[in-house]
């Protein structure tokens, strides 16, 4: 397993178990965790025996957002004579932070998110990268960089309208006010409501083993139909899934999933 700083890596069964581990600090994203998250994300990915996973937070928040003496801190790592070369570091900064939020989305694997307390700013851009979410009565989303003067650079704008829609999303990254529970169920931000932390990241292990327990040749593909469908017309997303199961519909899934059924059984896949 994993040996992470800011991150807590663990296997349950056929699950696999993130939580963010910087309680002290609401779990704020520093540097170091960014990177942990696209390393424990791309062993989600690669690991065969892993077909689902489940993001959460420890203590009271799933994530506060971007810690803020980490982006003084990174200040230092852009410094250059060069004005030019200075601000292309900054932009190489920037597309590598992305990269570690568009970690969960590549994950082959379904990946889920619970939520509790703030999900704020980057916290809403991670989220946002999991396939579906879940919420305990108390959490609160928030699109907040224009609190502290930046345009939200890492997903939020891209993903949210999407989720919400254009009106709800603009709303959002345009007052940058907090979001219930209640009423990020009502705009379809997340798929359930909890009472608290606990009940929460128990319907996302159920929902995630639930997951599991189907061919991960076709969970696999159904994730990546839908991301490429979601980004291109009908037609072409029509046209990606014929090629898809050209490929891969003749599997010894099938197969296990078509006596299984005649027998009345559960059938029982390969990783």
């Amino acid at each position: 397993m994993l040996d992470l700083s800011t991150l807590t890596v663990e296997q349950d069964n056929q699950v696999a178990l993130i939580h963010f581990n910087r309680p002290d600090k609401a779990n704020a994203l520093s540097y170091s965790m960014w990177e942990e998250l696209r390393t424990a994300f791309e062993w989600a990915d690669q690991e065969p025996s892993v077909r689902a996973v489940v993001l959460a937070g420890h203590g009271k928040h799933f994530c506060a957002g971007l810690d803020l003496s980490t982006m003084l801190g990174l200040q230092a790592g852009i410094q250059d004579d060069c004005e030019g070369r200075k601000r292309e570091k900054l932009r190489r900064l920037i597309i590598n932070l992305q990269d570690c939020v568009n970690s969960i989305e590549r994950c082959s694997k379904p990946v889920i998110a619970a939520i509790q307390g703030a999900c704020l700013g980057g916290g809403l851009d991670v989220a946002l990268a999991a396939d579906y979410r879940f919420a305990a009565a108390d959490a609160i989303f928030g699109v907040r960089e224009l609190d502290i003067s930046l345009v939200a650079d890492l997903g939020s704008l891209q993903r949210l309208p999407r989720v919400v829609g254009e009106g709800m999303a603009r709303e959002m990254a345009l007052t940058a006010r907090n979001v219930s529970a209640a009423e990020a169920l009502t705009i379809r931000l997340v798929n359930r409501v909890l009472p608290d932390a606990d009940s929460t990241l128990l319907m996302a292990m159920e929902s995630a083993s639930l997951i599991a327990s189907k061919s991960p040749l076709a969970v696999r593909g159904s994730k990546e139909v839908l991301n490429y469908s979601r980004d291109h017309s009908v037609t072409e997303g029509l046209n990606y899934v014929a090629t898809w199961s050209a490929a891969t519909l003749i599997s010894e899934d099938l197969k296990r999933s078509s006596q299984a059924a005649m027998r009345q059984q559960e059938a029982i896949f390969p990783d």
